[in-house]
């Protein structure tokens, strides 16, 4: 927290605050309610888009968020004017994308490893999939694996690694 631009603060029911300065006022936000500015703007880029108004949403959360940050996620896009159909986790997001469902469609059962590496964090999930239907057996997650951090270990190894390779080919 050290390294937000903003502060943290905790309100008389504990719930965590974001102290931000806004047109030169602070004031103080919840998660939820900064969360919902920006589904609102994306309810914008999407109108101007689609050239109409989007109501239904599905939306992805990370696997590792419990029960109370996924209600936060849909008091947010509530707040946002939004009708939440559903909230699904994003390695199933990620496994529909690829149509896994699809792919695997027969009456037998396979059982699927789906890794999510994403901005933040590692995500993992096993699930069965079976006549086109997706059961999460098992899910997993490092939020400090993936982004920024993942990044500079991958930064880090190449370094290492074209180092090696020119100095064998300066050698030649």
């Amino acid at each position: 927290m050290r390294f937000w631009p903003f502060k943290v603060i905790p309100s008389d029911d504990d719930k965590p605050m974001i102290l931000v300065t806004y047109k030169g006022k602070e004031k103080l936000l919840s998660a939820e309610e900064i969360a919902s500015m920006v589904l609102t703007k994306m309810k914008d880029v999407a109108k101007a888009y689609l050239r109409k108004t989007v109501k239904n949403v599905v939306v992805t959360v990370p696997a590792y968020f419990n029960d109370s940050q996924r209600l936060a996620t849909k008091d947010a896009g509530t707040i946002a004017g939004f009708d939440i159909v559903r909230i699904i986790n994003e390695p199933t997001a990620a496994a529909i994308a690829y149509s896994l469902d699809k792919v695997v469609s027969s009456s037998v059962a396979k059982n699927v490893l789906i890794f999510d590496f994403g901005g933040d964090t590692l995500d993992v999930f096993v699930a069965t999939i079976e006549a086109g239907v997706i059961e999460v057996k098992a899910i997993a997650g490092d939020t400090h694996l993936g982004g920024q951090d993942m990044d500079n270990i991958m930064v880090d190894y190449f370094i290492q690694e074209f180092r090696r390779t020119k100095s064998k080919d300066i050698s030649k």
